[in-house]
């Protein structure tokens, strides 16, 4: 074992194995580790300039009859070691002489460190069971390694972010998390510890983490090299600003975004979408975007409107801006086999090549997926849409099928640009969005924004608003998409949505479906993007109709606010109302989100990390710094019990009533109220009248 400074660098050689230990920005370090002569270049979510800071490096030899080490097997061989402490801020690594690793504040509180369970080994877990902290195993015949890294486990600790997962643990202490994309599935593999540290897995390969209560376990199929990023700060607002400034910071929302929404299924014609747009506006509702979705265009791959059903986008979108609504457009990644563009992106190679046969969707057409990791692809589908789209007056684009949605997630399978799939599969929802980023910002555009189904660490910088994919509609589904809201935000994406009502299976004439939809669309009034969708059955029935071969994708129920029965509709209709009366509010947690990378929703732990029952509170959460938000997520109840954080004064948004932090109390949820309790006196209005 050597240990050697080039610079602010700190090596730790063993054989061929090369670990360095870098500062990156404030309070923070990146850890990176090979067995090759040289390390892989790639930064991946780590792509953001940060100041050069001179850690301070001390060599130290220690004597064996220190308590850190006395007792242990090796001091029978030798009297003294080398220790290194690596301090950048208030974070240091200390590296013991056999180079094991920990993690330390400014108080001296350990906040993490490696797992090693070695004999002979000059550490305070001595054992014989042989066990390393980091393990690149050569995979036979190529120039790759499995990976496996190890982490002590702490009782009392709390984990918070990781992406976005169909569960409902909001504390992924005790969860098994699969490090790749699926519809409704999105690995940002990094997390808010309650120790006061955030750790990134700066790896895109699939793999898997085991959250255990004896280890934290990181292991790659298929990779070049470990590599890891950890900050601390004295609060989780510290910890995101850190973090986000290393992996860029979302853009401004576009004030578009900070209101209503409105799509469904699909509108299928170009006169459907626009009497739902006036019809909304003679009512006097508020709109802020519409969306044209998914099989508007002549085929998939073409990335332009079908003629038959779209005769006139020009004057569509033109009339739409008139009455002050945004014209959102699909884009799908899956590129039919009649498209015009087919055979000049398979001879670019702009496709998604397979190791062993063919992988196909034939649902509405045969159709392969483009390659979105490809710099060539990402220009190529851009320039489509910049002429078919952009150049109509389009500027927000719904970047759909983002995982993209295999037929089989063999991600053995596939090859990118970028390296096989197992090695790089988390980027492909990256480079999909920063395609439309980067062309959008060449076209001039310095607002930017566009509607994705999946992300990665990183992805914010690209103006990437997650929504949480296909869901079901249940009182269940719509408590996990709470818990997938703050982990994403946790993990660093601060623009997320979700389908209100859910996407599948929702009967809009069923009373029990509409009294989720209710409290779902309620609840969306305080998400980051207010966003009506689903397909709603039964589907309007129509005859099949074919185009070129290809059958024609029907229109879904109706999805408006007057959809769902008399009485329900000036519920909706008031949540528009109390939106536009927020959107100061929001438009201040924007900014925030995007000067300092706060999120917008978040645990409650965020802004009360001292206070332990706020820690394990994971059925409300916080909107901003002054709203505390809690859902009603059960059938027929009329009342919510919920936890007030303490060192805060709240009052009750609906009745009024002022009450102290430090307790759980019940407050009235009727089936037009969702309880919001406002922080500190904070002057915020959100219903009309308080009740008596």
């Amino acid at each position: 074992m050597r240990f050697e400074q080039q610079g602010s660098r700190l090596l730790i050689l063993e054989g061929n194995s090369q670990l360095w230990i870098d500062p990156w920005g404030e309070d923070s370090v990146r850890i990176r580790m090979t067995q090759e002569t040289q390390m892989d270049a790639n930064d991946w979510a780590l792509s953001e300039p940060v100041a050069e800071i001179r850690p301070e490096i001390r060599f130290e030899e220690v004597d064996i009859t220190d308590p850190w080490y006395r007792g242990a097997e090796w001091a029978q061989y030798h009297r003294t070691g080398t220790q290194v402490t690596y301090t950048n801020g208030k974070l240091t690594v200390r590296v013991s002489p056999e180079g094991w690793l920990s993690f330390y504040n400014q108080k001296g509180e350990l906040l993490t460190e490696e797992y090693w369970r070695n004999r002979n080994r000059l550490n305070r877990y001595s054992t014989s069971l042989r066990i390393s902290s980091r393990v690149l195993k050569p995979i036979p015949g190529t120039s790759d390694y499995a990976l496996t890294a190890r982490f002590e486990a702490f009782p009392g600790e709390k984990i918070f972010g990781m992406g976005q997962y169909q569960d409902q643990r909001l504390d992924k202490k005790g969860s098994v998390l699969e490090l790749s994309p699926r519809n409704s599935q999105s690995c940002v593999p990094f997390y808010v510890s309650s120790r006061g540290y955030g750790f990134l897995w700066n790896n895109p390969a699939v793999g898997q983490v085991v959250f255990g209560e004896n280890r934290t376990e990181w292991t790659i199929r298929s990779t070049r090299k470990m590599d890891y990023y950890i900050t601390c700060g004295d609060t989780p607002a510290e910890i995101e600003a850190h973090y986000s400034a290393a992996t860029g910071r979302t853009p401004m929302m576009p004030e578009y975004g900070m209101g209503y929404w409105q799509c469904k299924l699909r509108y299928r014609t170009q006169e459907e979408l626009l009497s739902v747009a006036r019809e909304h506006k003679r009512r006097g509702l508020p709109m802020d975007a519409i969306v044209v979705d998914f099989f508007h265009w002549t085929r998939q791959g073409d990335y332009k409107f079908e003629p038959l059903d779209w005769p006139d986008p020009d004057a569509m979108v033109k009339e739409l801006r008139e009455m002050g609504i945004e014209t959102v457009v699909s884009v799908w990644p899956t590129v039919d086999e009649k498209s015009e563009n087919y055979a000049e992106m398979a001879d670019r190679g702009y496709l998604v090549r397979t190791d062993r046969g063919n992988d196909v969707s034939t649902w509405m057409g045969a159709a392969v997926y483009f390659d979105a990791t490809n710099p060539g692809t990402q220009k190529f589908v851009w320039d489509r849409c910049r002429e078919n789209y952009y150049a109509k007056g389009i500027r927000c684009f719904w970047l759909d099928e983002a995982e993209p949605e295999y037929n089989d997630y063999e991600f053995d399978n596939y090859r990118y640009w970028a390296g096989p799939a197992l090695q790089c599969a988390n980027l492909y929802s990256v480079g999909y969005a920063k395609g439309f980023y980067e062309g959008l910002r060449a076209a001039g555009e310095k607002e930017i924004l566009s509607l994705i189904r999946c992300a990665w660490a990183g992805s914010q910088k690209y103006a990437t608003l997650v929504w949480s994919g296909d869901v079901c509609s249940s009182f269940r589904s719509m408590r996990e998409q709470l818990q997938c809201g703050l982990s994403m935000a946790m993990a660093g994406i601060p623009w997320w949505t979700c389908d209100l009502g859910g996407f599948m299976g929702g009967d809009s004439t069923d009373p029990g479906f509409r009294e989720l939809l209710v409290r779902w669309f309620a609840w969306g009034c305080f998400l980051p993007v207010f966003r009506m969708h689903g397909e709603r059955c039964p589907w309007h029935e129509r005859e099949q109709e074919y185009r070129n071969g290809v059958r024609q994708m029907s229109s879904g129920r109706d999805n408006e606010v007057w959809s769902f029965g008399e009485e329900n509709t000036p519920i909706l209709s008031r949540y528009l109302f109390i939106r536009e009366k927020l959107r100061p509010y929001v438009r201040r947690l924007m900014k925030d989100a995007h000067e300092t990378g706060a999120p917008v929703m978040r645990p409650l732990f965020y802004d009360f990390p001292e206070d332990p029952e706020a820690a394990a509170t994971e059925d409300c959460y916080m909107f901003g710094p002054d709203l505390l938000v809690a859902p009603v997520m059960e059938a027929g109840v009329t009342e919510r019990t919920l936890y007030l954080p303490k060192g805060a004064v709240w009052k009750d948004a609906y009745t009024g009533k002022i009450l102290e932090g430090g307790q759980k109390v019940t407050v009235p949820a009727p089936i037009d109220v969702i309880p919001v309790m406002i922080r500190d006196g904070a002057e915020i209005e959100i219903y009309d009248q308080p009740s008596a």
